[in-house]
């Protein structure tokens, strides 16, 4: 009634609901929403949201919407989708992986990161189970690090700011020093990069200029083309910029081209005064931008996996198409924790 009051008549009604409706319930519902019993469809509750497509299909859903619009009617071939569902939900294996954010407390800040890891852990028959930690955790108590060597991996995603960046580091110096698998997401790939000039190059009090602006050495510090910006609403560098790949990295073995797009939101850089001494140091910029003055892709060689990105991989990763950089984390992960000396990356996910 609310709807037509603003003057919409809906098409199709979707009815959402713990378990299916009755046929009573569905005819009422039609009824009042003055629309045929054939418009009226139950999204009820199953085991993963990657099933509704399927169940909404069997109720003639898709062949609805073809006859109203009036679109040619085809028999949707559901096999791929079918495949990718029973390896999500009939995993052979399962991986338990340490993300250590700032919004911990709320696990639908990093929901899109939740998929991607899930749509890897399908692509490798594996159950990922995600274990949300506050990183202020290990800035109040350095000990509680070791409650990581229980997780097949450690995750650090986006973030912004002082809070927790601390704790954040801690985290990946721990990863790094104990051969845990690492993935590190634009804020993580920044505090990965600070975190290895404090304690590989020996850059004490290295630093963000964002989480410090006084740092004697600034290795993260804002772009050229962000300096003198007053207004920040929607000036960072967004959406796709092209990264060219080096032959004979790790992420050549995951990206398999030696150029790849991807989607970005970020302020802050390596600083590429630094960028030698890193190298110099053992890391691995695998990812630059074509001119070479941006810092896309890092990866350490001496370590089982040690790997992070400028941007977001997470946002073009989908259903029986993981991103790389996730399937490569979850492969990881499964790898060490089967006692596998190396990652395998040999088949495609």
């Amino acid at each position: 009634n609310e709807l037509r009051r603003i003057g919409i008549q809906p098409d199709i009604i979707v009815a959402r609901c713990s378990r299916k409706i009755d046929y009573e319930t569905l005819r009422k519902i039609a009824l009042f929403g003055t629309i045929p019993e054939n418009a009226v469809f139950c999204s009820y509750n199953v085991e993963s949201i990657y099933k509704v497509p399927l169940i909404l299909d069997e109720q003639g859903m898709g062949s609805f919407i073809c006859r109203r619009l009036g679109l040619s009617e085809n028999s949707p071939n559901y096999d791929e989708w079918k495949r990718f569902l029973d390896a999500l939900l009939n995993p052979h294996y399962e991986v338990d992986i340490a993300l250590v954010g700032k919004y911990a407390g709320l696990v639908d800040s990093y929901v899109s990161m939740n998929e991607a890891l899930r749509h890897a852990g399908a692509a490798c028959k594996t159950k990922v189970t995600i274990h949300y930690i506050e990183a202020e955790t290990f800035e109040e108590n350095s000990k509680k690090l070791e409650t990581l060597k229980q997780f097949d991996g450690i995750f650090v995603p986006y973030g912004f700011g002082p809070r927790g960046a601390e704790g954040k580091i801690k985290a990946i110096q721990f990863a790094r020093e104990n051969g845990i698998p690492f993935l590190g997401i634009c804020y993580g790939f920044q505090l990965a990069v600070i975190e290895f000039a404090r304690n590989v190059c020996g850059l004490e009090g290295a630093n963000s200029t964002e989480i410090d602006p006084e740092t004697p050495y600034p290795v993260i510090d804002l772009m050229p083309e962000q300096r003198g910006i007053e207004y920040k609403g929607a000036t960072m560098r967004l959406g796709a910029h092209k990264i060219i790949i080096k032959p004979e990295t790790l992420a050549y073995k995951l990206y398999k081209s030696e150029e790849i797009y991807e989607r970005h939101r970020h302020r802050f850089e390596v600083n590429l005064e630094y960028a030698e001494k890193l190298k110099k140091g053992g890391l691995v910029f695998s990812g630059m931008s074509p001119d070479g003055k941006r810092m896309e892709i890092l990866e350490l060689p001496s370590h089982f996996f040690f790997f992070a990105s400028q941007f977001h991989g997470e946002f073009k990763s989908r259903p029986g198409r993981p991103d790389p950089e996730y399937y490569g984390f979850v492969k990881a992960c499964l790898n060490k924790k089967l006692g596998k000396p190396k990652p395998e990356f040999n088949e495609d996910p």
